[in-house]
């Protein structure tokens, strides 16, 4: 996952190269080479096609590359320059694709009697792939293992340790799957149906990358047993920030935000009463914006949230409609709606509900 919140332009049209600058039309070339920061999202064309968008920090579009079906949540590995987009749940594909290079990208089809929750990241060496996947007929989460150099062939998998898995990211240096099981049963038989939700078990867990053990589970208690845990990031101290979606009534005020590390107990953030409500009980996007020591919210319900990651205490809220994607940029956050805009910036597309920034590492 790319930690930092912008690179510099000369990186940027370094990445890029000569081949791929050739391609782009004077427009896009344009936005590239004067854009502090380039991200990557799922987008729904105006025809109805999908695709995944390079787009800058103003919103520009400068490329697209074509999907099968809709996709959900994005990585990128630093080490290697290569972009995944995970299908929609219960989707069966990932596209893994080098965003500077036209090169064909390589579609991989989950095993079968799995299929992707829409989310993965790469090992800190960019060697391996990791996804969030389903176990359907066992009514058990898994994280599958593919090797990002062999053509992402799957090579394993470990458990979750819960039901319905969604977000996971790795810690920085690599030893530990951070998983956000948001206890949801579904089934690809019944499409996107949840089937347990008097009965659910959200839970967050730490596993060992190594051998797929269990290392630490936060299990919600009872009274939150229908707040479903389900995206993460990592803050500069190694924190886990989690965002929720909650099943329950309407009009009840659960915990939407927590954190937690490794040895600690989980705690919540204890947002204002308006803020919960504007955020409508149901948090779509996180992101950690570590140079500026904040977490960022968005909820298509119409509202983006700006958290002091030290205190907790809500900084800013901005009313987006239909918001989707967060990332970090160079002061604060760039962020998407399902409406077309991109920061300030209006296209004719609707973006998916995920951003990852994207620039290859260095070395």
């Amino acid at each position: 996952m790319w930690r930092s919140a912008a690179i510099d332009r000369r990186s940027l049209v370094k990445a890029a190269g000569l081949s791929f600058l050739a391609a782009l039309q004077p427009r896009a070339l344009l936005a590239l080479e004067r854009a502090d920061a380039v991200y990557a999202s799922g987008i729904r064309a105006a025809d109805g096609s999908f695709a995944v968008a390079t787009v800058t920090e103003r919103g520009e579009i400068v490329d697209q590359v074509t999907l099968p079906a809709r996709a959900h949540g994005m990585a990128f590995s630093p080490a290697t320059g290569k972009t995944v987009a995970f299908a929609r749940r219960p989707g069966t594909y990932a596209m893994i694709f080098d965003p500077w290079n036209k090169g064909g990208p390589i579609v991989i089809t989950s095993a079968e009697g799995r299929h992707f929750y829409g989310h993965g990241a790469f090992s800190p060496d960019g060697r391996v792939l990791y996804a969030s996947e389903n176990d359907f007929d066992g009514n058990r989460g898994m994280i599958g293992l593919y090797d990002a150099t062999s053509r992402f062939a799957r090579i394993g998998e470990f458990e979750t340790y819960g039901v319905g898995p969604h977000d996971m990211t790795v810690s920085d240096d690599g030893r530990w799957l951070v998983v956000a099981n948001g206890g949801i049963e579904t089934h690809p038989d019944s499409g996107r149906t949840k089937l347990n939700l008097g009965n659910m078990q959200p839970s967050l867990t730490l596993i060992d990358a190594a051998n797929g053990m269990l290392v630490e589970k936060h299990v919600l208690p009872p009274q939150w047993s229908q707040v479903s845990t389900r995206h993460v990031d990592i803050d500069a101290g190694g924190s886990v920030w989690f965002a929720c979606q909650y099943e329950g009534h309407r009009n009840d005020l659960p915990p939407l935000v927590g954190r937690f590390a490794k040895g600690e107990e989980l705690t919540v953030i204890d947002l204002p009463e308006k803020t919960t409500r504007r955020l409508g009980n149901y948090v779509g996007a996180i992101a950690v914006n570590r140079k500026d020591g904040l977490v960022g919210v968005t909820s298509p319900k119409g509202a983006s949230v700006t958290i002091d990651a030290r205190s907790g205490k809500v900084l800013a809220e901005d009313r987006i409609s239909d918001a989707s994607g967060i990332a970090p940029a160079r002061h604060g956050f760039a962020v998407s709606s399902y409406g077309g805009k991109f920061l300030a910036t209006r296209s004719d597309v609707a973006w998916d509900q995920h951003i990852v920034g994207i620039a290859r590492g260095r070395g």
